[in-house]
């Protein structure tokens, strides 16, 4: 039974179809899992009827129109009951057959071990890491709601619910909670979290481990909080969900209480249940007990009355989408001028002229590159798809925007807030770009980017056009000691799949680099930027090709064949001193500035040969972090100049030259390898 403002119907709307549909879901989990000898079957089975109330008679979708702008979002944040998620996608009309639930799990299918967005058709986020998919479910409520209060105000054009469903790993992991916390500040109220209240979790009893009073936290965070005790009741189901998605002001917590496994005598309720078959006579057993001949093949477990009567969903969809684009037409008419704007949003339109008009000074100006891409994001404010914020650490970061916060009472504000909360925040943006087509930044220091790094990991992996700006870029951070100065967070990035780490040496380089970030929505960028001003190198038309290839010759003595030296950010300037240094004693040495060591290995092999010759075997890398990087770059006869300890309190030039990143020490290392090679030969 619901509580808190719900109550079951009087009468019973289901009919015996849908109870079919429900023990059909139940047993093609089973049967699958079985058949394969692996995968998850238990809370797909236990949470069948949920699932089927929820995409045949709540959710506002549409299985012909996927990308339908006003579609309700449906999260699976406990990826792992994939097959619960695929299972309503086949019968509701997604396009996936029995043959892909069948080969779920293997190479090649439709169907992996978790969701994977843009991989399946229906899925709207690539889930597994526990409580992520909640995070994220945030975002995309606060995009959802921004992006209705700054195109269509005054209009339910694009009013829609963010559904997510999480057990109760989702809920140990402090993500959720974070993220939770700050969605009851915002008054998301279009953000409903389901949690499959099981009691289980696969090691044991979650008594073992987890014995707060979930639902007085979430009334504490600020969420309305309804309760269901009778899984199976489809009628009940309904109403609490259709009261779930009400606007109160608050988001709303549905707890759901099941047995994993049901109705599976043997499982149900344990964590044998949680993965892994039921062995073929307890199958067997399910299959009855659902109505099924114990020996029934997948194609006899969906009967065609029973598809029929799921795929009305497609019927049902056609007619809420035509009702939306008849209200969308009349909209458009009404207020021309609006839609044509959300038009161009929808197209992920960025106008990078204004970054034209950000004053990058004169050549030997001292210059933080924070101070300039705090220029550019309020130059580019209104020009391009950027929204975002910091974890209260905006003024220090220099991201602060023209304009108010984003909140319950101001859903167009123009800038978020999200408190000391990196990991959620990281999560919240992934949701951002999910809902698209924002460009959603955030920023932070660079050695709390480890608070972030499940968040980016899962970005890069979804391909999202994510910003992380990260400032106190090195041990230069000086009096605030080792625990604020990153030595290896750098280093750490750079091994993330398809996360563009971006480090300019000077505020030329942060517009160039801004000019590709534009220009590549679909790529996550951490953009690693310094707190201690630096000098303005110079400004040429080069540079602006040469960052975008991640690697270019930024200064040069003769013809440079006798020494390349490699260096980001705040060590570019002191590569050039060095090389100044030795073309003083005839050794012709060029600077190569790497901003983005991701873009440079991209480049064809003739650019990479124009910068960095192969015959050039004379190289010396320096940066202040871990160089575990550069040796790739360098090669074995090759010298690295890096940190390779932490840092300690005292102020930033101190400690940068007592861990070794000063002119002696680029001079020698370039001598050692000069020499060594010279020697040789």
């Amino acid at each position: 039974m619901a509580t808190e403002s719900t109550n079951p119907p009087s009468k019973t709307t289901h009919t015996e179809l849908d109870a079919r549909a429900v023990a059909s879901a139940q047993a093609l989990a089973a049967h699958v899992v079985q058949a394969k000898g692996h995968g998850h079957g238990g809370t797909a089975m236990a949470l069948a009827p949920l699932s089927h109330v929820l995409f045949s008679r709540v959710l506002r979708h549409s299985p012909a129109h996927p990308d339908w702008p006003a579609r309700d979002r449906f999260v699976l944040s406990a990826g792992h009951a994939s097959l619960l998620l695929y299972t309503q996608l086949f019968l509701t009309g997604y396009g996936l057959t029995l043959d892909d639930l069948a080969k779920s799990r293997t190479l090649g299918s439709k169907t992996p071990g978790h969701p994977e967005v843009h991989h399946t058709v229906g899925v709207e986020m690539s889930t597994g890491p526990l409580g992520q998919g909640v995070a994220s479910a945030v975002g995309m409520a606060m995009a959802a709601r921004h992006e209705s209060a700054v195109f269509t105000s005054g209009t339910t054009l694009l009013d829609h619910t963010t559904w997510v469903l999480a057990g109760d790993g989702c809920l140990q992991e402090g993500v959720s909670g974070e993220a939770s916390s700050l969605a009851g500040t915002l008054g998301l109220d279009n953000l409903v979290l389901i949690w499959d209240d099981n009691g289980i979790t696969i090691d044991s009893s979650t008594a073992d481990t987890f014995s707060e009073d979930v639902l007085a936290r979430y009334r504490a965070y600020g969420w309305r909080v309804l309760e269901i005790d009778t899984p199976n009741d489809l009628d009940s189901l309904e109403a609490t969900l259709r009261a779930a998605a009400e606007r109160t002001g608050r988001p709303t917590l549905v707890a759901l209480r099941t047995v994993i496994g049901a109705p599976s005598a043997k499982f149900g309720g344990t964590s044998a249940a949680h993965a892994g078959g039921f062995g073929a006579d307890e199958l067997a057993a399910v299959k009855t007990t659902l109505g099924f001949a114990p020996d029934a093949p997948l194609e006899d477990l969906v009967t065609p009355q029973t598809l029929e009567h799921t795929r009305g969903a497609l019927t049902r969809g056609e007619q809420l989408h035509r009702e939306w684009e008849a209200d969308l037409a009349a909209w458009s008419t009404d207020d021309p001028a609006a839609a044509a704007r959300w038009t161009a949003f929808l197209g992920g339109e960025s106008d990078s002229s204004a970054l034209d008009t950000v004053n990058v000074g004169s050549a030997g100006d001292l210059i933080a590159t924070r101070k300039t891409n705090g220029a550019v994001l309020r130059a580019l404010q209104g020009t391009a798809p950027l929204w975002g914020g910091s974890a209260d650490l905006a003024g220090s970061t220099t991201v602060e925007v023209d304009g108010e916060r984003f909140s319950a009472a101001n859903p167009g504000g123009e800038f978020i807030r999200f408190g000391t909360r990196e990991h959620a925040m990281a999560a919240i943006l992934n949701g951002i770009a999910l809902q698209g087509p924002w460009r959603p930044f955030a920023s932070t220091y660079l050695v709390f980017s480890d608070y972030m790094r499940p968040s980016i990991r899962l970005g890069a992996l979804m391909g999202l056009g994510v910003v992380y700006v990260y400032t106190h870029d090195s041990v230069a951070v000086g009096e605030d000691g080792p625990t604020h100065q990153p030595v290896e967070q750098i280093a750490s990035l750079r091994t993330v799949p398809g996360l563009d780490v971006v480090r300019p040496a000077d505020s030329v380089e942060v517009i160039a680099a801004w000019r590709r970030i534009l220009a590549t929505p679909d790529r996550p960028v951490a953009l690693i930027l310094s707190r201690q001003d630096l000098p303005v190198l110079d400004n040429t038309d080069t540079i602006p090709v040469g960052v975008t290839a991640g690697g270019y010759v930024r200064w040069q003595h003769g013809d440079g064949s006798d020494l390349a030296i490699l260096a980001t950010g705040s060590e570019v300037h002191l590569a050039i001193e060095a090389a100044a240094h030795l073309a003083e004693q005839d050794i012709s040495a060029r600077v190569i500035s790497m901003p983005c060591l991701e873009w440079f290995a991209e480049q064809t092999a003739d650019y990479r040969e124009s910068v960095l010759p192969a015959a050039l075997r004379a190289r010396v890398a320096v940066e202040a972090g871990r160089g575990d990087a550069w040796f790739r770059w360098v090669g074995l006869d090759g010298r690295v100049v890096s940190i390779e300890e932490f840092g300690e309190s005292g102020s930033g030039p101190e400690v940068m030259r007592r861990r070794g990143i000063h002119l002696d020490a680029v001079v020698a290392a370039a001598h050692a390898t000069h020499s060594s090679l010279a020697t040789r030969h």
